[in-house]
C-alpha cells in the first residue's frame, strides 16, 4: 500500500550494506576494469540471485498473475454476457474485478523484480506512475466494498428507506474512480528515483530505489497516517457493523423473512393441506412462503460470499498496513540489524496485495451459483453455443410472471423482494 508497495523495505539501507558496498568511509576499494567486475559478480552473488524462499515466491507471483488475470476477467465477461446477472451487486463487484486487473498487468511484474532485485529498473516516470496506480487500486477496492456493504444493508436491514438501482450504481462506481485518482496524487507527486550507494551510479543501475521525498518528517507521517484510516482501518470498522447487522437479520432475528418463522409458516401450511377442500387459497399462501424461503436463502448466499471477501481483504492488507505504519510514521526500519528479514516480511506482504485480486474470483466460484455456472461455461467453451441453463431461465421467467397472477399479497411481496433484494 501506498509508497511500500513497490519500494524496498528498509529506510536506510546504506547504513548496513557490506563493507564492499559502503562507500561512505572513504575511497571506493575497486578501481580498475577487473576489481568491477568482481564488484559486479559480488553483486549478483549477494543480492540479485534468488534466495531458497525467494524461487517459492516467484512461483507464487506467477500462479497470482494468471489466476487473478484470467478469473477478473472471466467476472467482467460473465457480467457482459448474461443480462439478468447485471444487478447493483455484481456491478460493484465488476468494479473491483478491474481495479484488481489494473493492479495485475501494471504493478505485479515490477513489485517482483524490485522484491527479488532490491533495485528500480524502470525509470523516474514510471517510478510516478506505477505507486500512483498501485495506491488508486488500493482506494478503488475499499470504496468498491463499502459500497456493496451499503447496497447490501440497506436492501436487507431497511428495504424501503433507499432503492438501489442500476443507474445510481454507475454513477457510484465514476465517483469512486474520480476520488481515488484525486485523493491519491500526493503519491505520484512524492515518487522519486535515488541511489543507495551514489558511487556506483554511472557503473550500473543497481541499488536504484523508487521511494518517497517529502521534504519533511512530519509530512510522511500525517500522510501514512491519514491513509491507514481513510483506506483501512475506518471503512473496515463500517463494514464490519453493517455486516453485523446484515448477519443479525438474516440468521437471527424473527422477522417476516427469517428461517424460524418460514418454518412455522411452512410446517402450518403442509397441515392445511391434508385437510380436504383446501382449494386455491392454500396453493397461493403456500407460492408465497416458499417465494419467501427461496429469497432468503438467496440473501443469505450474496451476504456470505460478501463477508468471505471483505475477510479475505482484511487479512491480505493487514500486514502491508502495519508494515507502513511503522516503516513510514515509526521509522522503525531504519536502524535494523537483520536487514534480510526486513525485506522478507516486506516481500510477503506484498505478494498478499496480489493475492487477494486472484482470490476474490475464487471466491465467487465457490460461493455463488450463477459465477460458478458462467465459469464452466467458459472454460468448456460453450461460451457463444446454446447455454442449458437457458431453460431454466424461461422456467424461472415463467414463474415470475405466474406469481403476479396471484392475490394481492403475494404481489406486494414481490415488489418488496425486488426493492429489497439483488442477488448476485
Amino acid at each position: 500500500m501506498s509508497g511500500a508497495s513497490l519500494d524496498a523495505g528498509c529506510g536506510n539501507c546504506s547504513q548496513h550494506l557490506p563493507p564492499e558496498l559502503n562507500f561512505s568511509a572513504g575511497t571506493p576499494p575497486y578501481e580498475s576494469m577487473d576489481e568491477d567486475e568482481e564488484l559486479l559478480k559480488y553483486i549478483w552473488r549477494e543480492y540479485l540471485h534468488p534466495k531458497q524462499y525467494e524461487w517459492v515466491l516467484i512461483a507464487g507471483y506467477i500462479v497470482v498473475f494468471f489466476v487473478s488475470l484470467i478469473g477478473n476477467t472471466l467476472v467482467c465477461f460473465a457480467v457482459w454476457k448474461n443480462h439478468h446477472m447485471r444487478t447493483v451487486t455484481n456491478y460493484f463487484i465488476v468494479n473491483l474485478s478491474f481495479a484488481d486487473v489494473l493492479v495485475t498487468i501494471t504493478c505485479l511484474p515490477a513489485s517482483l523484480v524490485v522484491d527479488i532485485t532490491e533495485t528500480w529498473f524502470f525509470g523516474e516516470t514510471l517510478c510516478k506512475v506505477l505507486p500512483y496506480l498501485q495506491t488508486i487500486s488500493v482506494c478503488v477496492s475499499v470504496l468498491t466494498l463499502s459500497c456493496i456493504a451499503q447496497d447490501r444493508w440497506y436492501a436487507i436491514c431497511h428495504p424501503l428507506m433507499f432503492k438501489s438501482t442500476a443507474r445510481r450504481a454507475r454513477r457510484s462506481i465514476i465517483l469512486i474512480w474520480a476520488v481515488s485518482c484525486i485523493t491519491m496524487i500526493p503519491q505520484a507527486v512524492v515518487m522519486k528515483c535515488t541511489s543507495l550507494v551514489p558511487e556506483l551510479t554511472n557503473k550500473t543501475s543497481l541499488f536504484t530505489v523508487c521511494d518517497e521525498h517529502w521534504g519533511d518528517e512530519i509530512y510522511p507521517k500525517v500522510y501514512h497516517t491519514c491513509f491507514f484510516i481513510v483506506t483501512y482501518f475506518a471503512p473496515l470498522c463500517l463494514m464490519v457493523l453493517a455486516y453485523i447487522q446484515i448477519f443479525h437479520k438474516l440468521w437471527c432475528h424473527q422477522i417476516p423473512g427469517s428461517s424460524s418463522l418460514l418454518q412455522r409458516k411452512w410446517r402450518s401450511l403442509q397441515c392445511s393441506a391434508q385437510v380436504p377442500g383446501a382449494g386455491e387459497p392454500l396453493r397461493v399462501r403456500t407460492s408465497a412462503v416458499s417465494a419467501e424461503i427461496k429469497q432468503v436463502q438467496a440473501r443469505r448466499k450474496t451476504a456470505r460470499m460478501l463477508m468471505v471477501v471483505l475477510l479475505v481483504f482484511a487479512l491480505c492488507y493487514l500486514p502491508i498496513s502495519v508494515l507502513n505504519i511503522m516503516k513510514r510514521v515509526f521509522g522503525a526500519f531504519k536502524n535494523t540489524n537483520n536487514r534480510e528479514t526486513v525485506y522478507a516480511w516486506f516481500t510477503f506482504s506484498h505478494w498478499l496485495i496480489y493475492a487477494n485480486s486472484a482470490a476474490n474470483p475464487i471466491i465467487y466460484n465457490f460461493l455463488s451459483g450463477k459465477f460458478r455456472e458462467e465459469f464452466k461455461a467458459a472454460f468448456s467453451c460453450r461460451c457463444f453455443g446454446p447455454n442449458p441453463d437457458d431453460g431454466n431461465r424461461v422456467r424461472g421467467g415463467t414463474s415470475t410472471e405466474s406469481r403476479k397472477s396471484l392475490s394481492t399479497q403475494v404481489s406486494n411481496f414481490d415488489n418488496i423482494s425486488r426493492i429489497s433484494d439483488q442477488v448476485v
